[in-house]
């Protein structure tokens, strides 16, 4: 493996963005964007050639075209290293853990919902300004399934001959095609406009997990993808007077890894480099829906993944703990070199591929190391359609429509509305937070903060373990393990592989940074301009602790 301060460029790219961007339009009614979100399911940042650069073995020509054509941000971030939080930030410019606890569900595609119905989304946002709006693939924000008896959704219990009764149409998504959850997630199933396409009276499963489950007869999971893009590009394709919003849930490359039959053997890297292949095709398909519509300049288009790239993936199609090693061996790293996969609280779950292209505002071929955010897609989106036309028409105020945790990417369209760029982030591991600020993050646990089950090392409870014996004595508050050996701190800039833990050296920063953390979380938001935010209740910033000290006070 390459040495990890040796990363190619793009990394640590430095731009001023402000001064490439092209000069903002004058707003027209009839003038106003389309907006096009892709979100790619598990795709890690090396994965696609213009960021991965010398450490990706895998041909993305659709994506480092788009790449060209608009920024690319080496500094992006998902708020989350697993789905659900990841997309419920995204669709809500709010950090996950700020919603009350999802209702009731069952496992995998039967998940209960995720947001409440009342909460604010893009898609309202963009539906009471009048665009038209779709969703089209991998859902996974929960539904509320028609069930016999009204028992809990879950296997033999689903009525599949009625209409789901809550999705997204609940959610201000007018038109709808979506898979309930990941691509080996049962019921396999595709549902259009909350009714279930196909007879649900098989039993199915796939080859990474074997879950068998309830699909379709003619449900194929190497033929989603496909079925993905011709549901999008008919959507783009449509008629209509109004601008349109479109999100996009591939399925991709989230096992099973089921790459059509058209790429099986393309990329010489086994299943998986074929499948980001496929991937890479899909975007390719939706995006040609807009130049074949002379769509493509009008349209905003933001293309991303939900987290990092998975450790049990890689050339077969067994699910397999650290088969993506096998893929590194051969010079591809899915993770770019960083460290860590899906589920931990290193760089490897959070850092992903972010192309925003928009020809009528945005210079082509620009690169920014900005601190970014997937939960910014919600201010940004709100940024591009608000107009004082929309305004008037909708009495809404722009302030009170961006997300309280959400940041435009876009330039100011004045100098009396200025855009300050992030400082920091806030990260959701499955067993720890970390904090980014600036050139520091803050991980507030130790080790990998994942279970380790799938290759993630160190595992959470052995490093809990290693801390505690480090720590040669008991401790008696939550305020104790708020520092080294409990905590770790990484400069990224000198060091992005997070080799060298400054926690113990740089107490008085770890301190500070955990404050902000503090502040961020009880505050309700971290944006300062935020209105009409509700102020959480108490969450630890520890996210997992082991049993022995569960019951520590707070201080």
């Amino acid at each position: 493996m390459p040495h990890p301060t040796r990363l190619p460029h793009p990394l640590f790219l430095t731009c001023v963005l402000a001064n490439a961007i092209a000069s903002p339009p004058t707003y027209a009614t009839e003038n106003e964007p389309n907006v096009l979100v892709i979100v790619a399911d598990d795709l890690g940042y090396g994965d696609v050639k213009c960021f991965g650069q010398g450490l990706c073995r895998i041909e993305t020509p659709h994506l480092d075209r788009l790449a060209t054509q608009g920024v690319r941000y080496t500094q992006a971030y998902a708020t989350a290293s697993v789905c659900v939080p990841s997309r419920i930030s995204m669709m809500t410019g709010r950090y996950a853990f700020r919603f009350p606890p999802p209702q009731p569900g069952g496992p995998w595609g039967f998940l209960g919902l995720q947001i409440p119905q009342t909460h604010p989304t893009i898609a309202k946002m963009l539906s009471d300004r009048g665009y038209e709006t779709g969703y089209v693939g991998k859902w996974h924000l929960g539904t509320s399934m028609t069930t016999f008896d009204n028992q809990r959704q879950d296997i033999g219990t689903v009525d599949y001959n009625s209409p789901i009764r809550v999705g997204p149409r609940q959610y201000s998504f007018a038109n709808s095609f979506i898979l309930p959850g990941s691509l080996d997630m049962y019921p396999y199933a595709f549902i259009r406009d909350h009714q279930w396409v196909g007879d649900v009276t098989a039993v199915k499963g796939w080859s990474a997990f074997a879950r068998m489950g309830p699909a379709s007869h003619d449900f194929k999971d190497d033929e989603v993808l496909d079925r993905i893009a011709t549901e999008a590009s008919r959507f783009i394709e449509e008629e209509r007077d109004q601008p349109f919003f479109l999100f996009v849930g591939l399925t991709a490359p989230h096992t099973p890894t089921s790459p059509a039959n058209e790429f099986l053997g393309k990329s010489g890297l086994g299943v998986y480099g074929d499948f980001v292949m496929n991937t890479d095709h899909t975007v390719g398909r939706i995006l040609d829906a807009l130049e074949r519509t002379k769509q493509a300049d009008n349209t905003l288009v933001i293309v991303t993944s939900d987290h990092g790239p998975a450790s049990y993936a890689g050339a077969g199609r067994r699910a397999i703990p650290l088969q993506m090693k096998q893929l590194e061996a051969k010079g591809h790293y899915a993770a770019g070199g960083l460290r860590g996969y899906k589920f931990s609280a290193y760089e490897g779950a959070f850092r992903v591929p972010l192309i925003l292209r928009w020809p009528e505002r945005v210079a082509a071929g620009l690169t920014s190391d900005q601190i970014v955010g997937l939960v910014d897609l919600l201010a940004t989106i709100d940024d591009a359609t608000f107009t004082k036309v929309t305004d008037s028409r909708t009495n809404q105020s722009k302030s009170l429509a961006v997300g309280p945790d959400s940041i435009s990417l876009l330039p100011p369209t004045s100098e009396k509305n200025p855009t300050k760029p992030r400082e920091s982030i806030l990260l959701q591991g499955s067993r720890g937070f970390a904090y980014r600020k600036g050139d520091w993050k803050l991980i507030l646990c130790p080790g990998s903060g994942a279970s380790g089950i799938w290759g993630n090392q160190p595992a959470s409870d052995d490093a809990w373990k290693a801390a505690l014996q480090e720590y040669h004595q008991a401790p008696n508050s939550h305020t104790q393990l708020e520092r080294y050996p409990f905590v770790q701190l990484y400069n990224l800039t000198v060091d992005p592989a997070e080799s060298n833990n400054l926690a113990k050296e740089q107490a008085d920063r770890v301190s500070k940074m955990i404050n902000d953390v503090k502040t961020l979380i009880l505050q309700g938001h971290s944006q300062a301009d935020s209105r009409g935010s509700v102020p959480s209740k108490q969450v630890s910033i520890f996210r997992y602790l082991p049993a022995s000290l569960k019951k520590l006070p707070a201080n």
